[in-house]
């Protein structure tokens, strides 16, 4: 019998509920956010493989008074914009969206890596997500190093 049968007919069954890795949110309008800075990483650099392309990183107001401090709080929230680059008669354009990454402080629900919840969205696709369950191995052990800048890389450029 199904749990709404069952409930009809004055049976009341306990149900589980599994508790799912929190998720990090796709950052809606993230490109309206303050630009922290922009790179470039070409081909011969160690990271090019995974990274190789232009960046762009962005910070919404929270994670912003985290990069003017010492530390970020809670709702802080920066973005990786990684874009291939093309490479056309001397001059380096953007070309498709390869990776939109996300880093979002709630030292409570991600506690086992830093306070940051880290997630990859392949293509920019909110649905793609490309990181999941891995945060730990795949984001928090490159971003541990950075523990005295709260296992943030970037700085705020002046």
């Amino acid at each position: 019998m199904n749990a709404k049968i069952l409930t009809l007919i004055g049976v009341t069954l306990p149900t589980v509920a599994l508790a799912a890795e929190p998720e990090v949110p796709y950052p809606a309008d993230y490109r309206d956010w303050h630009h922290v800075k922009s790179m470039v990483i070409e081909e011969g650099h160690p990271l090019y493989g995974d990274f190789g392309g232009i960046h762009h990183i962005y910070a919404n107001d929270k994670a912003l008074a985290g990069y003017r401090g010492t530390q970020f709080p809670d709702g802080a929230v920066i973005i990786f914009d990684l874009l291939a680059a093309e490479h056309d008669e001397n001059a380096v354009t953007e070309g498709a969206r390869k990776v939109v990454g996300v880093m979002h402080k709630d030292s409570t629900k991600f506690a086992a890596t830093g306070g940051w919840g880290f997630e990859g969205f392949g293509g920019g696709d909110p649905n793609k997500r490309v990181v999941g369950d891995n945060a730990a191995s795949a984001c928090f052990a490159c971003h541990q190093p950075q523990r005295e800048q709260d296992y943030v890389f970037s700085q705020l450029r002046d």
